[in-house]
C-alpha cells in the first residue's frame, strides 16, 4: 500500500468514521463495500476516463458487493479552484451519461473551503482529505439511510461543531497532511 493509500485509509477510519462525520460510512466500510480507487492521471482527460470507468464499475456491481467508491486523485487538481471546476464538470457527466438520480458526487480536497467561510475556519476540516477525492455515491442507498436517520439535516452542523471542538493537538494528529 502506498503512503497516500495509507493516508486515505487513516482519514476514512479516524476522521470520516472515527469522528462520525458520515454516520452511514461505518457499516459499508466494515463489510468491505467501500472501494478506494487511486488514480494518477497525467491530465484531466485521463481523469475523466478513470471517473467514467469507476461509475461504470459501480453501476455494474451489486451494492451488496460495492456500496460506494472513493476516487482518489494523486498529482492532479491540487488547486482547489481547479478541483471545483472539475467537480462541476463531473456533475455534468452524470447528467450526460444518464446517471443523474442514480449517482451523486461528494467532494473532498486538502484545501477545501466552504463558501462564505474563512480558509482557516476548522469547519472546512469536515471536507478536507489527504488528496482530491470524488466520492461516488448510490442515490438509492443514500435515500434509504437518510430515511432511517432521525435528523439528516442536522448532520452538517453537528460535524462543524465536532471539528471546531478538536484541540490543536487532535487536529494535528487527525490531519497530518495539512501541516506540510
Amino acid at each position: 500500500m502506498s503512503e497516500l493509500e495509507t493516508a486515505i485509509q487513516q482519514w476514512l477510519d479516524e476522521v470520516v468514521i472515527g469522528l462520525d462525520l458520515c454516520p452511514f460510512a461505518a457499516a459499508p466500510h466494515r463489510r468491505g463495500q467501500v472501494r478506494i480507487a487511486l488514480c494518477q492521471p497525467p491530465d484531466e482527460d485521463r481523469l475523466t476516463d478513470a471517473l467514467l470507468a469507476e461509475l461504470e464499475r459501480l453501476a455494474a456491481t451489486d451494492a451488496a458487493e460495492m456500496e460506494t467508491t472513493l476516487l482518489a486523485i494523486d498529482g492532479l487538481l491540487a488547486d482547489f479552484d481547479d478541483y471545483l471546476r472539475y467537480v462541476d464538470f463531473a456533475e455534468l457527466l452524470l447528467h450526460q451519461y444518464g446517471w443523474e438520480g442514480e449517482f451523486q458526487i461528494a467532494s473532498f480536497h486538502p484545501a477545501y473551503v466552504f463558501a462564505d467561510t474563512a480558509a482557516d475556519d476548522p469547519a472546512n476540516l469536515t471536507n478536507r482529505s489527504p488528496c482530491p477525492i470524488l466520492h461516488l455515491i448510490r442515490e438509492a442507498s443514500l435515500s434509504r439511510v437518510l430515511a432511517r436517520h432521525p435528523d439528516p439535516d442536522a448532520i452538517p452542523a453537528a460535524n462543524i461543531r465536532r471539528v471546531r471542538a478538536l484541540s490543536p493537538a487532535e487536529r494535528a494528529r487527525l490531519f497530518p497532511y495539512l501541516l506540510g
